[in-house]
């Protein structure tokens, strides 16, 4: 999740534990002590490619953050010995601990369990979602502002929240039971399929199939009804996937994708996109990883291309498809339609 999401948590957590002895310092203190695990990203792991993936690595692991808020909890127990080393130990295990657990509900991918496993995404919430946000920044300025109720506001504020992110597994599944018969009708339903929420909380929801050679794109909108489910296809390049298989990179970013890349070549050079994220029309992660030598693919120090970013429009047009407003959103040009055949 984005930082100052992360921080809101933290601090709503830090009122919820100790408002009572803190005050707003408790505030204060959960957000800087939440947004610790995202100190990786002043971290350089080399080049474009282990950076990407290395981000939410031991940082974000379960099994170092706790210990750490245990050792952190002993310090500030021996500071203020009249709070106890119980309630210290809450806070600190609370503020940390779900700062990746959060961020494991997200598609990036979380490594939970570095250095053991791969990245743990279950793809329930979007990576900005003010839906989720805005109930703790209200409890956390209803909190300064009335410090006296902090612990009942701040713990309101995580019940709201928590609520949502429980919404968002069941939206999930609704949007999988619905997409599953289009699936099935082509033959993919045993496919590697990815379900995740567009920008704009959980109205609108992306289903991802690939095969070798085809990308396969549902958008299932909230209240759709009984309309039925447009697909747009985008080709896939299993050749140039088989030739990219023994590059050093490209390993890397399977283990951190899985199927979820898109091979292309341009002017000599490889090109990996991360597909999960973003759209067709408006990728963020896409890294040249080998240049093309008479001898074949040689590996070279990973960079990331730049993206054009999609102007605020793009939230209206995503508001209107999941409005049922205009029936087909366009994943390749980030345009709305009147039918999928129009954005192919």
């Amino acid at each position: 999740m984005d930082s100052v999401t992360q921080a809101a948590l933290g601090a709503a957590i830090g009122g919820a534990v100790l408002g009572k002895q803190l005050g707003r310092a408790a505030l204060l203190g959960g957000a800087l002590l939440a947004t610790l695990p995202d100190l990786d990203v002043l971290l350089d792991f080399g080049d474009a490619v282990a950076n990407y993936t290395e981000h939410r690595g031991f940082s974000h692991s379960l099994l170092v953050l706790t210990p750490l808020a245990l050792i952190l909890a002993a310090l500030l127990a021996r500071w203020r010995p009249q709070i106890g080393l119980g309630r210290w130990a809450a806070f600190t295990l609370l503020a940390l601990l779900t700062h990746p657990l959060l961020d494991a509900l997200t598609t990036y991918g979380t490594q939970l369990f570095w250095p053991f496993g791969a990245p743990v995404n279950l793809s329930t919430i979007y990576i900005i979602d003010p839906f989720y946000t805005l109930p703790l920044l209200a409890a956390i300025a209803w909190a300064c502002w009335r410090p006296a109720g902090m612990v009942r506001t701040a713990s309101l504020g995580l019940l709201v929240s928590s609520l949502y992110l429980g919404w968002g597994l069941i939206a999930q599944q609704w949007a999988t039971h619905k997409a599953l018969p289009v699936l099935t009708e082509l033959g993919i339903d045993a496919a590697p399929r990815l379900v995740q929420p567009m920008p704009m909380g959980t109205l609108l929801w992306r289903v991802t199939s690939v095969t070798d050679d085809t990308q396969y794109e549902l958008i299932v909108g909230l209240l759709d009804g009984d309309k039925p489910l447009a697909v747009q296809r985008f080709p896939r390049n299993p050749a140039l996937a088989a030739e990219a298989a023994t590059l050093p990179d490209n390993q890397r970013l399977q283990w951190f994708a899985g199927d979820f890349l898109h091979y292309e070549e341009q002017q000599g050079q490889l090109l990996v996109t991360d597909i999960r994220l973003g759209m067709p029309g408006s990728y963020p992660f896409t890294f040249v990883i080998a240049e093309r030598k008479p001898q074949g693919w040689q590996p070279v120090a990973s960079t990331r291309q730049p993206m054009q970013l999609p102007d605020m429009t793009l939230l209206i047009r995503l508001l209107r498809r999941a409005l049922v407003l205009d029936p087909v959103f366009c994943l390749g040009s980030l345009e709305l339609a009147s039918s999928v055949e129009v954005c192919s």
